[in-house]
């Protein structure tokens, strides 16, 4: 870890919010470890199942093995997207929380109708991801993404270390600056568990019902001009 960064900085109050602390020089293991070092047991890694998710998870278990993980499981998951979920934790021996806010689908159909993501997709990520995200992240300082700046527009600018108004807490970007071509050759040179949707087009994996195969984020609400579900 870049030694860079004073020791001090790592209990920072949250009068750094405006000025945190410049971690955008560090390598992705070292924003991991400064993560660690600052939040832990606060920490969280919110894990989607697809190939940055599977980086961080054995990037981070190398640092620390009693990192947190959790999924928001809306209960649309592809069937590739639970194998990976079960290799995932097969692989490395560590149990994924599975956050679902407590609404089935179900009960969601009976209170909004069948197919409530094709007629209103805000509302029912509200309901089925940022819900669940929020009660998720209760207690913690910082919560870990796999976000990168490559994939959208609407990343060109996230940072490896920010405030997170929306839920009142850091977002942690360690992939920020990593390029596909870095996810894929860490996956490989590791030989790590990945969603095999990836080999078949799928650049961005959600929802069944919202995700197609395509580049960058455009599968995504294909036609509906979303990009984000809510929670960035």
């Amino acid at each position: 870890m870049a030694s860079s960064i004073a020791t001090s900085s790592l209990r920072a109050a949250p009068a750094d919010v405006e000025h945190p602390p410049d971690i955008e020089g560090l390598t992705a293991e070292e924003v991991l470890a400064y993560s660690v070092d600052r939040f832990h047991p606060g920490l969280k890694v919110a894990c989607s199942f697809q190939k940055e998710a599977s980086v961080i998870m054995h990037m981070l278990l190398q640092i620390e093995p009693d990192a947190k993980f959790f999924t928001l499981d809306t209960g649309l998951f592809f069937p590739e997207t639970y194998e990976t979920w079960k290799a995932l934790e097969a692989r490395y021996g560590i149990e994924i929380e599975s956050a679902h806010g407590g609404m089935s689908l179900a009960r969601q159909e009976a209170l909004h109708g069948p197919e409530f993501w094709n007629r209103d997709p805000e509302a029912c990520c509200g309901i089925r991801k940022v819900k669940p995200m929020r009660e998720a992240l209760v207690g913690c300082g910082a919560w870990v993404t796999g976000l990168r700046r490559d994939q959208s527009p609407t990343r060109a600018n996230a940072p490896k270390l920010g405030w997170d108004k929306k839920h009142g807490l850091w977002k942690v970007a360690p992939l920020a600056e990593w390029t596909d071509r870095d996810v894929w050759n860490y996956i490989v040179e590791h030989d790590i568990p990945y969603n095999e949707l990836h080999d078949r087009g799928y650049a961005s994996i959600g929802c069944t019902p919202c995700t197609q195969a395509g580049a960058g984020r455009e599968g995504r609400w294909s036609g509906t001009g979303r990009l984000e579900c809510g929670l960035h």
